[in-house]
């Protein structure tokens, strides 16, 4: 999803949006057959699947694909089948997910395609549950994600330019490719898979217009051995120009048949087949506004237009699920704007809701769909919904502060960027020295995004990129001064122009009553793992950042809800699961737990907060709340 195009259409969406689909020749991808005397599978049946003048042919039967969107990274392993059950009892007969190029490739040349990251897993247990498959393995994803799915080490690259022909880009991205290709080639439905089509790039005609970039891309696809049906997305607008010649261009954003069928028709020689690769049945949040919502109301009479048609779709999103660690990715269009990072739950107001659950909008898609089915499939029964439960509140009274748990520091004479540091997310503390005993103004130019200044170890003020803070006036104490800033990683912008600056920390240099500070050290707090308290300190005694941890017990592992309404601002862990960020202003209040993750017996719950390091309880809900704003002064 490219943000250009959707900022302009916004209020139309959220006014009036729309769908597409249809169910004409349901046709359910088959399983591997198991062998009567082997215990290895048998090969599964190959099939045909190509674009005829109106309609895909699978085997040279039309076939209507209906589907969503769903995300492996943001769902546990653990109730991947059970989302994907969902999709098939709203009528779904298709899902489609990104691949996403930092999860398989955090640094250069490490590949992991294990545990919550095996793509591959993923698509086999779609075949399993009945569903084709729509893959969408573009190195630029976009989708609210850190870096619109770019690895952050392609920033270390002197002259790489991500999403064009330079060469390191595409000897990177090759690389990569390869590695997919090698996990999900085999996997199309040429092959016996269920992956029906690959998209080329992601919306490109929103960021650029290079045909010979397009048709690079779609040779290194070939390459990686993706020698399917291929195919280019764009909003209605960019569609000519992100259009790759040959290839099948999808349309996003629209549900009128008629503004589908001629964009298609005019930049696919005068024919179909037509699909609305994304339509969004609402939206996604960003910290200090609003959640969004939109009626299911205002989308079933576009749904039932484009099914009607004999049209195909993928609604983005049928199951958001939630932004976990710190992989949220953010907005931003200069400097007039204001930067915009997304809130950890993902649940955009989809058809599933963040836990997995049928909403009010899936039973009226299902309706919808339902009158398309070919006569004798009715659809299958809906799951039950999965039950929740408010746990007992916790007391974390085992603390430490954060400052008396550093790793080694990195020396240097100007503050080092993340990227300088070879860390991809979390936190980098920098620290210095300076003479005291007078007020002056902290200026740090260019923060990238949150900053907790401390002086001798106590919190003194916070600056905020959102808010276009950069400057703070600390008072310090005589003698020499310790100060300490703590900068947060809020997430990498992803989309537009400024892809290609997107480092993080400070990223230019910090002066005090105008003059330059140098020698600094930096503490790089990645946190790839939740952090410990190795040995419990004072921390409340103390106003800077603090973690805390305690265990609790579960009689019977049940989704539930962190409350998080009186805390201030930081991560939550659960026995290891980063559940992903927290912050008072809200709209999100609440962080979800999924039974998953949770275990009979003792769990372990830790904490890192920024702001109110002398919160100790924790309390739990039945529900989420994601609708909550409150003012800044209130933390």
């Amino acid at each position: 999803m490219q943000k250009n195009w959707y900022s302009r259409r916004l209020p139309h969406l959220l006014a009036a949006a729309g769908l597409a689909g249809g169910l004409a020749g349901f046709t359910a991808p088959q399983p591997p057959a198991k062998a009567k005397a082997s215990r290895h599978l048998a090969p599964a049946p190959r099939h045909t699947f190509a674009l005829g003048t109106n309609q895909f042919l699978l085997d040279g039967q039309p076939l209507q694909m209906i589907s969503g969107e769903l995300h492996y990274p943001r769902i546990p392993r653990e109730a991947w089948r059970s989302r994907l059950k969902m999709a098939k009892a709203m009528g779904l007969n298709t899902i489609g997910t990104y691949v996403f190029w930092n999860v398989h490739e955090p640094q250069p040349g490490q590949y992991d395609f294990t545990g919550n990251n095996d793509v591959a897993a993923f698509v086999k247990m779609a075949q399993e549950e009945g569903l084709w498959v729509i893959l969408r393995p573009s190195p630029y994803v976009c989708a609210e994600w850190e870096f619109g799915g770019y690895p952050y080490w392609l920033q270390n690259v002197p002259g790489l330019k991500v999403r064009s022909q330079e060469p390191q880009y595409i000897a990177a991205y090759t690389r990569y490719l390869q590695a997919v290709g090698k996990q999900l080639a085999p996997l199309q439905v040429n092959h016996g898979g269920p992956i029906l089509m690959v998209q080329v790039e992601n919306e490109y005609g929103s960021y650029g217009a290079d045909k010979q970039y397009l048709a690079q891309n779609k040779q290194l696809f070939i390459n990686a051995g993706f020698d399917g049906l291929l195919y280019t997305c764009d909003p209605v607008a960019d569609v000519a120009k992100g259009h790759l010649p040959g290839l099948l261009p999808a349309v996003n954003g629209t549900d009128q048949p008629s503004q589908i069928r001629k964009l298609v028709n005019t930049n696919h020689g005068g024919k179909g087949p037509y699909y609305v690769a994304e339509w969004y049945p609402a939206w996604f949040d960003w910290w200090g506004t609003p959640h969004h919502t939109v009626p299911a109301a205002k989308y079933t009479p576009g749904l039932d237009s484009v099914l009607k048609a004999g049209m195909s779709i993928n609604m983005y999103m049928f199951h958001g699920g939630t932004t976990r660690a710190f992989m949220n990715g953010a907005n931003y269009k200069g400097d007039t704007s204001h930067y915009e990072p997304q809130v950890s739950s993902y649940d955009y107001d989809a058809p599933l809701d963040e836990a997995g659950n049928p909403t009010a909008k899936f039973r009226a898609f299902r309706e919808v769909i339902a009158k398309y089915r070919p006569a004798g499939q009715p659809l299958p029964p809906v799951p039950a919904a999965k039950p929740s439960v408010a746990l007992p509140a916790v007391q974390l009274t085992k603390s430490a502060s954060l400052l008396a748990q550093l790793p080694a520091p990195v020396a240097s004479q100007k503050p080092l960027t993340f990227e300088n540091l070879k860390q991809a997310y979390g936190f980098v503390l920098y620290r210095t020295t300076v003479a005291g005993g007078s007020a002056q103004t902290l200026k740090l130019t260019d923060l990238r995004d949150y900053a907790v200044v401390l002086v001798n170890g106590q919190r003194v003020g916070t600056l905020d990129r959102r808010q276009r803070q950069d400057s703070l006036l600390v008072k310090l104490p005589a003698g020499q001064v310790q100060l300490d800033i703590l900068v947060e990683n809020l997430g990498r912008v992803n989309f537009g122009e400024y892809l290609l600056q997107n480092t993080k920390g400070i990223t230019k240099r910090v002066t005090l009553g105008g003059k330059e500070l140098t020698g600094w050290k930096q503490y790089g707090l990645p946190f790839d793992q939740a952090p410990t308290v190795s040995q419990a300190t004072a921390a409340t005694a103390g106003s800077g950042p603090a973690v805390r941890t305690a265990t609790f017990s579960v009689a019977s592992p049940t989704d539930t809800y962190l409350d998080m309404r009186q805390w201030g601002k930081g991560v939550v862990w659960v026995n290891g699961h980063n559940l992903g960020r927290y912050w008072a202003i809200g709209p999100q209040q609440t962080l979800y737990v999924p039974a998953e993750w949770l275990k009979k017996g003792s769990n372990t719950i830790t904490v890192l907060e920024l702001l109110k390091p002398q919160q100790t309880g924790l309390a739990f809900l039945d529900h989420a709340i994601l609708s909550e704003l409150r003012p800044i002064s209130a933390l």
